[in-house]
């Protein structure tokens, strides 16, 4: 028994020496195993970083448009073109016959905001400029006949009144509040289609462009938006997700008049001031700073300025708020009563809610050092009288703006008329009143102030091209 035991404890240690001897020899002649670790990454995930209040639900549009929805209506204009006579064809073979007269309405059509129960509603002046009779349509398809109570061409503003109660409106809400990224509901008729929302984010505050034209001094400082806005929707609503009204959409820019991701919508700060101006005084009661401004972003390099940001301030008017205040040509406005303004558009805006007579305080920026000044605003009459005394003393005339029905007549597209002239380089170079200025050294005019900002402080040549209203084409040379 004894003797099995021990061949089996040595065949048992003959294997385990056999079989380091075989490691053995395999490490020597293929090398060390290798030894693959696996793991699992734990941030293998990338969030993004949200506020702790993140509420998904708050992305929902169903309460905006429901609560809004109701308070757009449709608006319908007709205006009456000028009677054309119809010539009958056979008077040719008969001799002249009787002329039938026949009048050639023209429909427009937009969208409207009821603003409050007894049924004052704000549009888009351009949607019934001119319009002979505007016709309002609810969202429950009832009609009814709107007055004009006043309208703004500077902010492209009109408001209505519809003879009915207990309606639904929507209430105004903070523009200045919108922050970039925001959601918003646009809200109108494009096409026609009544009761539309479309939604998008607001891509941009304080836009202007120069296309309100109508207007004596425009005041613009566009919202854009990428919401789809096309032809109909003007004179809508712009709201936020509490279906609060922070703006009227107003134009689109696009190579084909529909939507192609850029809209404008006018503030609903501008809006709600011009709105309670015209229900209280019958017209907008503006102050008036007084100034000829750009960009500085636009004139940094060419007036070797070290930074873009602010308004950069071409001329004073002598005389004006701005003049009293002691601002002059070159400093840049960089606030206006603390808030920051960083385009012309942002500025007209901040002058623009305010009334004749309002203090405005005003920082600003002159040979590199900050300047404080406070401004008392004239009114827009006042301001008007100053400009002209500046314009006669500039070039020896009077200037206006070419109406409208001129323009048409001549085909151009701007444009400012001599209406005045006294002894002075306009007169010298042989100008006659009437004369319309089209281009000053071949920088085109739209307004009184584009002469003024192209030629105060000018020296040298100065070359004009214009026509006259008989169509006659001129151009003048003259030094300054």
């Amino acid at each position: 028994m004894r003797m099995k035991a021990r061949n089996v404890i040595f065949t048992i240690l003959i294997a385990i020496a056999g079989g380091l001897i075989a490691v053995f020899a395999y490490t020597k002649l293929v090398g060390p195993p290798e030894t693959v670790v696996t793991y699992r990454d734990q941030n293998s995930a990338w969030y993004t970083s949200m506020p702790e209040d993140f509420d998904a639900e708050k992305f929902d549009f169903t309460y905006a448009a429901e609560r809004t929805v109701h308070g757009v209506v449709h608006v319908k204009t007709t205006r009456e073109r000028e009677r054309r006579e119809i010539r009958d064809p056979f008077e040719f073979f008969f001799g002249p016959r009787q002329r039938e007269i026949e009048p050639e309405p023209v429909v427009g059509f937009g969208s409207g905001v009821i603003l409050s129960p007894d049924g004052y509603i704000v549009t888009n002046y351009h949607v019934i400029k001119d319009a002979d009779e505007v016709e309002v349509t609810l969202n429950d398809k009832r009609v009814f006949t709107a007055e004009i109570i006043g309208k703004d061409p500077n902010t492209d503003i009109a408001l209505l009144k519809i003879d009915k109660d207990n309606l639904p409106f929507i209430q105004f809400g903070n523009s200045d509040e919108l922050r970039l990224g925001q959601w918003v509901l646009a809200v109108g008729n494009p096409f026609n289609l009544t009761s539309s929302v479309t939604a998008g984010i607001v891509s941009a505050k304080g836009r202007a462009f120069g296309v309100l034209r109508d207007g004596e001094m425009p005041i613009e400082s566009f919202i854009q938006t990428d919401a789809a806005v096309n032809v109909g929707n003007s004179g809508g609503a712009l709201v936020n997700l509490k279906g609060e009204l922070v703006g009227i959409p107003t134009l689109i820019v696009s190579p084909t008049r529909t939507h192609a991701g850029n809209a404008f919508a006018v503030p609903s700060a501008i809006v709600r001031k011009v709105v309670e101006d015209l229900i209280e005084f019958g017209e907008v009661q503006r102050g008036v700073l007084g100034v000829t401004i750009d960009n500085v972003s636009e004139v940094a390099r060419e007036k070797d300025l070290d930074r873009t940001e602010g308004v950069y301030i071409i001329d004073v008017v002598k005389g004006s708020s701005a003049d009293n205040a002691g601002i002059r040509a070159g400093d840049i406005i960089i606030e206006i009563d603390g808030v920051t303004v960083n385009s012309t558009g942002e500025l007209q805006e901040q002058i623009g809610r305010r009334r004749p007579g309002e203090n405005v305080d005003i920082l600003l920026l002159r040979n590199g050092r900050t300047r404080e000044v406070t401004a008392n605003l004239l009114s827009l009459d006042d301001h008007r009288d100053l400009v002209v005394r500046h314009e006669e003393e500039l070039l020896g005339a009077r200037f206006r703006k070419v109406p409208d029905d001129l323009r048409e007549k001549l085909n151009i597209q701007n444009g400012v008329q001599v209406v005045e002239l006294e002894s002075g380089e306009l007169r010298s170079a042989g100008v006659q009143e009437g004369f319309i200025i089209i281009a000053v050294n071949n920088h085109r005019v739209s307004e009184p102030s584009d002469i003024l900002r192209l030629l105060q402080g000018h020296s040298g040549g100065v070359y004009i091209e214009g026509v006259y209203p008989d169509g006659t084409r001129a151009y003048y040379a003259f030094g300054l």
